[in-house]
C-alpha cells in the first residue's frame, strides 16, 4: 500500500509540475489579438449555422464531470463546444467557424453532414431504423457487394461490426480458429483497440490496463524516424522471424499491423517491411491482418487502402471510422475459405449490418468515387506535406514531417539530435491554433505529434490556412 501511495504522489507531483511548466510557457507568450492584421485569414465558406439555444460549454462540462466516466478527457485548456458541422468546417455554440484538421479522428472522410450521406440516412431511418440480419434487407447485401468490389484478390466476404475494436477482435479470433494456433504478432507502438484481445495487440502502456493479456508478441516497430534501422524495412522484419523462432512453437495464428500507425503518431512503416514480414508469417502458417481503421477509404491518396503502398494482399482486412463518415460502423473482410470458421458455432452481432449504418456506408463509397476524394487526398495532401516540410526548415522544434495523403504527422522535439519530445510545447501550439480557428489532433507515444487527418474534401486554401496558423503560433513561442 505504501508503495502505491508513494507512486501516486509521485505521479501527482509530475502532473503538477507539467501544469506549472505549461502555465509558465503560456504566460511568457504574447496573447493573440483578434484585430492583429498579421493573423491568417480563414478561407471563405458559404454556410452559416442556425442559432444555437442549447446549454453552454460550462454547463456541458459540469454535467460530463458528474455523469460520465472520469476517463473521458478533452483537448484544450478551455474545451470547445461543437454544435454544428458542414464539410471541412465545425462551428461552436457562438457560431464561430473552425477548420477541422482532425476529422473526428480520421473518421469524417466525405465531410461533415455531407448532403448525399445525410439524405440516404434520413430516407432509410424514416422507412426502417432496425430489424435484424435474421430477416432479409437489401441495404446490407448491397453495401457488402460494393465494399468487396474495392478489395484485391479473393477478399470477398464481409462481416459488419460496430467499431474498429470489434472488427479487430473478430479478425484475431478468426485467425486463431483458422490456423489452430494462438500466437499473434503485433508491432510495438501499435493501437488496435481497447477490448480484451485488442488490448493485448496494442503496444503502448498508456492504452493498456493491468489485466490478463496473453498470446501476443510485439515486434520492433519499423519507425523510420525513431527506429534503430532507419528506413531499412527488411532489417526490422528479421525481428518477426526471431519472435517466431524463439517465442513460439514455430507456428503462429497471424500478424496484425496498421500501414500507418494512427494513435502511434502517424508512423508510416519502413519501405519493404510488410513483404518481408509476410514471407516469415506465411512460412509459419499464419495469416496477415491489415488494420485499415484509420488509413483506409482513400485517406492515403496514393491508394484506396494503406496496405497497398507496400504491395501486399492481406488475408483479412479490418475497417471502421471513415467507412461511415461518422456513423458507428466497422467491418471485417476476408476470403470465403477463412470466413467458414465462423460456421463452427453461432457468431452474431445485433447491430452489425444495421440498415441505417450500411446505407450510410454505401453512400460514403459513392461520394468518394463521385467527388474523386482519393485524388483530392493525394493532391492536397502532397501540397500540405510540402508546406509542412518548409516549416520544418524554419523551426527547430519540428523534428519530423511524415505520412501520405491526408494522413500526416508533425513531430515536435526540443532537441533534434536527441529527439527529446516537446510534449508541453505542443499543447501550447494546439491551444493557440484553436484560438485562431484550427482544430488538430495529437498523439504518438510521447504525446508530441500532430495528427492531421481532415475530411478528404480539404482544399489547398485550407492547407495554406492550416500551415499559416501553425507558422504564426510557433513564431510567438
Amino acid at each position: 500500500m505504501q508503495r502505491f501511495v508513494v507512486g501516486r504522489v509521485s505521479q501527482e507531483k509530475h502532473f503538477l509540475q507539467w501544469r506549472r511548466n505549461l502555465s509558465q510557457l503560456v504566460q511568457n507568450k504574447a496573447p493573440l489579438q483578434e484585430n492583429d492584421l498579421l493573423l491568417p485569414k480563414m478561407p471563405p465558406f458559404d454556410y452559416s449555422p442556425p442559432p444555437y439555444n442549447g446549454p453552454s460549454a460550462a454547463d456541458i462540462l459540469q454535467k460530463r464531470k458528474q455523469y460520465l466516466s472520469p476517463s473521458i478527457f478533452c483537448f484544450y485548456n478551455q474545451p470547445v463546444n461543437i454544435v454544428d458541422g458542414k464539410m471541412q468546417y465545425l462551428f461552436d455554440e457562438k457560431g464561430r467557424r473552425y477548420l477541422d484538421a482532425f476529422g473526428g479522428i480520421a473518421t469524417v472522410n466525405c465531410g461533415h453532414c455531407h448532403p448525399d450521406v445525410v439524405d440516404v440516412i434520413v430516407k432509410q431511418i424514416n422507412r426502417l431504423q432496425h430489424s435484424t440480419v435474421l430477416y432479409l434487407n437489401h441495404a446490407i447485401a448491397d453495401f457488402a457487394e460494393a465494399l468487396a468490389s474495392k478489395m484485391p484478390g479473393d477478399l470477398k466476404v464481409v462481416f459488419f461490426t460496430n467499431s474498429g475494436t470489434e472488427a479487430n477482435e473478430l479478425a484475431m479470433m478468426m485467425a486463431r480458429l483458422y490456423t489452430g494456433c494462438n500466437d499473434i504478432i503485433s508491432l510495438r507502438n501499435a493501437y488496435h483497440g481497447n477490448a480484451a484481445g485488442t488490448m493485448g495487440a496494442t503496444a503502448q502502456r498508456v492504452w493498456k490496463f493491468n489485466v490478463v493479456q496473453t498470446g501476443v508478441h510485439h515486434a520492433l516497430n519499423p519507425d523510420p524516424y525513431r527506429g534503430m534501422f532507419g528506413s531499412d524495412g527488411e532489417k526490422y522484419a528479421r525481428d518477426v522471424q526471431d519472435l517466431i523462432d524463439f517465442g513460439t512453437s514455430g507456428h503462429v495464428a497471424g500478424f496484425i499491423s496498421e500501414a500507418i500507425q494512427g494513435v502511434g503518431g502517424i508512423v508510416e512503416l519502413a519501405p519493404g517491411y510488410l513483404p518481408a514480414v509476410y514471407s516469415s508469417v506465411k512460412k509459419a502458417g499464419g495469416l496477415f491482418i491489415a488494420d485499415e481503421v484509420q488509413s483506409g477509404f482513400a485517406r492515403t491518396g496514393s491508394h484506396f487502402w494503406g496496405f497497398e503502398s507496400q504491395g501486399v494482399v492481406p488475408d483479412i482486412v479490418t475497417m471502421a471510422k471513415g467507412i461511415g463518415n461518422g456513423i458507428p460502423l466497422g467491418a471485417v473482410v476476408t476470403t470465403p475459405e477463412i470466413a467458414e470458421v465462423l460456421t463452427r458455432r453461432n457468431y452474431f452481432n445485433t447491430f452489425g449490418g444495421n440498415p441505417v449504418c450500411t446505407t450510410a456506408g454505401h453512400a460514403v463509397l459513392k461520394v468518394i468515387e463521385k467527388e474523386k476524394l482519393q485524388e483530392n487526398a493525394y493532391v492536397v495532401g502532397s501540397y500540405l506535406k510540402e508546406r509542412l516540410l518548409s516549416l520544418k526548415d524554419k523551426y527547430e522544434i519540428i523534428g519530423d514531417v511524415r505520412g501520405r495523403g491526408l494522413m500526416l504527422g508533425v513531430e515536435f522535439v526540443t532537441d533534434r539530435k536527441l529527439k527529446t519530445p516537446a510534449n508541453v510545447e505542443i499543447l501550447h501550439i494546439m491551444d493557440q491554433m484553436k484560438e485562431m480557428g484550427v482544430l488538430v489532433g495529437k498523439g504518438g507515444f510521447y504525446g508530441n505529434v500532430f495528427r492531421i487527418t481532415p475530411p478528404l474534401c480539404f482544399t489547398k486554401e485550407d492547407a495554406d490556412f492550416f500551415v499559416d496558423v501553425m507558422d504564426y503560433a510557433m513564431s510567438k513561442m
